[in-house]
């Protein structure tokens, strides 16, 4: 009777186990849910931040920027030629050389110009013997004139004799004079150092008096050489500073001002050619080598931002302005003073030196934390436990 009483009292226990196991199990997991949900539901999501391209605001002088393409010349270029025509038979000097002042640059076949000079000497001569001749009549007949042995009529004409032989030796004196100027004109010298640039004539030739033998640059100045739009000559001035750089290296570079234009516009392009006087050349700004000028022509003074910066708030245009401590964004009105084709020039509303956005900024809004494009993003996905 005890065993089957005990067999029923274990038997009715069984199911009794069972069910406190699975209320246990159930609480279990209602508690570990309970846990991974947030303690504060009111705690907002974290906004993502997002990414901005910025420039740095710089002021520009205002007006129109004018970029030309021109050479390096020598302020004085002169074509030395000779005086007299004749036959080359020597030139000293080729391209490139350098010349010093007094330098013998090329010679002409002289023997014309010594025979004329034999000539003129020789007429000298016969004219100083009649000079002497008559000299000496004037001076026999002199003492013999108030003692009555000389007529007045005779004694005038042996003045008159002398007076002619005088004038027919200075005369010739002036033709020998003429005959060796003509030889020492058959001789081409330099006046003034220089580069030769040029050539004119090879040594063989019969050239005629005034053609260029040799061109020379001298050494000195230097001018960079530009043919300018008659615009550009308008609007700009003669006091303002022309930038010139070399075109196959930008970092060589000087400055000059305008040293002169040209009256007249070349009849093909209908350009003033120009020539700026340059500051102190570097020595690789060589004779012949091409540069690069710009000038800013005359307008307002401001900041240039991409038209990509440019928005709109209260019916005004704005940008968007960067604070590099923060990182927060704020929207600040404008005044624009000229739209350009991708970019506007800004006259107030930014101090040089501020960041603006240039992406990104029709996403915006005040007081908004942005990272600059490129920076990592922070991980702001952490969910307390």
């Amino acid at each position: 009777m005890e065993a089957l009483i005990s067999s029923s009292r274990g038997d009715s226990l069984r199911p009794a186990s069972r069910a406190g196991a699975s209320s246990t199990l159930a609480f279990a997991l209602l508690a570990l849910l309970t846990a991974c949900q947030p303690t504060d539901e009111s705690q907002p999501i974290p906004e993502p931040i997002r990414p901005v391209r910025v420039v740095t605001a710089e002021e520009l002088p205002g007006g129109e920027t004018v970029t030309l393409t021109g050479n390096v010349q020598a302020q004085d270029d002169v074509a030395l030629a000779f005086r007299v025509g004749g036959q080359l038979i020597e030139r000293t000097v080729s391209v490139g050389d350098r010349v010093r002042a007094g330098q013998i640059v090329a010679r002409l076949d002289a023997v014309n110009e010594r025979n004329a000079i034999d000539a003129a000497r020789a007429n000298l001569a016969a004219a100083m013997a009649r000079l002497v001749e008559a000299r000496n009549t004037v001076q026999r007949y002199e003492p013999l004139l108030p003692r009555g042995f000389v007529a007045r009529a005779q004694f005038d004409r042996a003045v008159e004799s002398r007076d002619a032989a005088q004038a027919q030796v200075s005369a010739a004196e002036a033709q020998v004079s003429t005959a060796e100027n003509q030889l020492g004109f058959t001789t081409l010298i330099a006046d003034g150092p220089g580069i030769v640039t040029a050539r004119g004539a090879e040594p063989g030739e019969v050239v005629a008096a005034g053609r260029m033998i040799v061109r020379l640059a001298r050494e000195g100045g230097r001018d960079a050489v530009f043919d300018v739009p008659a615009r550009v000559i308008e609007a700009a001035s003669a006091e303002d500073e022309v930038s010139v750089a070399l075109s196959t290296d930008p970092k060589v570079s000087t400055t000059g001002r305008v040293r002169e234009v040209s009256p007249q516009a070349d009849p093909v392009t209908r350009t003033f050619k120009v020539r700026v006087g340059l500051a102190s050349p570097p020595e690789a700004m060589r004779l012949g080598s091409t540069v690069t000028g710009s000038i800013q022509l005359g307008g307002v003074a401001g900041i240039s931002l991409p038209t990509s910066a440019l928005t709109a708030s209260q019916g005004a245009p704005a940008v968007w302005t960067l604070d590099p401590e923060s990182r927060t964004v704020a929207l600040r009105n404008v005044d624009v003073a000229s739209y350009e084709l991708d970019r506007v020039l800004i006259s107030q509303g930014l101090e040089p030196g501020e960041l603006v956005v240039t992406a990104g900024v029709q996403t915006l809004r005040p007081g908004q934390q942005v990272r600059l494009l490129g920076e990592p993003t922070p991980d702001l996905t952490g969910v307390r436990p």
